[in-house]
């Protein structure tokens, strides 16, 4: 792959921990004080256990790939902690302290790799992808993003401009990758769109920056069990980075295409529900549409590559694949002028009723 993305790809290409749940239960016992049985969660890089205790309370307990660096960890638990100081009602976890007053602890995997922990609250719902897709639905979910997004502006860390390959601002770093994961018609396809994301990038230096989440995907959303249009869940800030809002928009929109009989449609109730919050410049508004279909660009790059290295969570690392496959044969034969003004059509008629 590229040399200029291999250290933001260092924490893809290590093996994740392999905690049993067992042992994921005395880790919570001894470092956190909690007596709770573990349930294995799916995951690509970390390992992620929900623990039940007998009291009916739930936590999560996160455990690190141990090539994730300390101040990314910091990163995540730094944002978490602004997020619940200036907006206390948002729907993300809160970060809780061990027995020492620390948001992490260091434990030795069972292959001598060293590791960091943390223990969250768990939220409860239901994800997205699971539920009926509406309209109203599709309206909840954009003004909960642009929420977020307003909670994290005035945010600042110190590695909050890591190097990460799911940056969409950065796509142009995986151009090599394209003839490792295709071939013929569509490879001819990848390099398209990656000469179209070429034409934008420059525009994004002028762009707003600020911290996203940047994986506001259907499995990190959930939903109330009784009305799957109340968002009671965002959740992974594994891929939060300071990058260009309007990347955060259209890695949202991305993943509006799926569950309905007018997918582009679908995308511009999104926009404008997130845009009724949160304003999208005239700038922003230009390039969205175009970055939406970069970050189907990258999903399908980083996951055909990750696969080959870890078969055996084919299942996890394809989740998105086919859709992204799917959504930019969509996109393939509409020109960018074209994709724009359909995705901002629900801003220009201001319905979101």
């Amino acid at each position: 792959m590229p040399a200029a993305s291999q250290d933001g790809a260092a924490t893809l290409s290590s093996a994740p921990p392999a905690l049993d749940a067992g042992e994921a239960s005395a880790v919570a016992a001894r470092l956190f004080g909690v007596d709770a049985a573990a349930t294995l969660l799916a995951s690509e890089r970390d390992q992620n256990f929900r623990l039940d205790g007998g009291a009916g309370e739930s936590w999560l307990l996160k455990v690190s790939n141990p090539s994730e660096p300390a101040d990314i960890v910091d990163l995540q638990v730094a944002a978490l902690d602004h997020i619940h100081a200036r907006a206390p009602g948002a729907p993300v976890p809160r970060v809780l302290r061990n027995r020492h007053g620390d948001a992490t602890a260091a434990i030795r995997l069972p292959d001598g790799r060293r590791t960091c922990v943390r223990l969250l609250t768990y939220l409860e719902g239901l994800p997205v992808r699971g539920t009926p897709r509406t309209r109203a639905q599709r309206v909840s979910l954009g003004r909960a993003l642009a929420g977020l997004d307003r909670a994290l502006d005035g945010f600042s860390h110190p590695a909050a401009s890591h190097d990460l390959m799911w940056n969409v601002a950065h796509a142009d770093r995986l151009a090599g990758m394209i003839d490792q994961v295709a071939t013929g018609a569509r490879a001819a396809m990848l390099h398209a769109f990656m000469n179209r994301f070429r034409a934008v990038q420059p525009q994004l230096a002028r762009l707003r920056r600020q911290v996203i989440h940047n994986d506001y995907h259907l499995f990190n959303v959930l939903v109330a069990h009784d009305d799957d249009t109340r968002v009671t869940g965002i959740i992974d800030f594994g891929d939060l980075i300071e990058a260009p809002l309007v990347g955060e928009v259209a890695t949202g929109a991305a993943y509006q295409l799926r569950g309905t009989d007018d997918p582009l449609g679908a995308v511009a109730e999104f926009v404008a529900a997130y845009h009724a919050v949160l304003p999208l410049d005239a700038g922003e508004r230009e390039i969205v549409a175009e970055l939406m279909a970069t970050r189907h660009l990258v999903t399908v790059l980083i996951t055909e590559w990750r696969v080959k290295r870890y078969p055996e969570n084919r299942d996890y690392i394809l989740r998105h694949n086919p859709e992204s496959w799917d959504a930019l044969f969509l996109m393939a034969d509409m020109g960018s002028a074209a994709l724009r003004d359909r995705v901002l059509s629900g801003i220009d008629t201001g319905d979101l009723r």
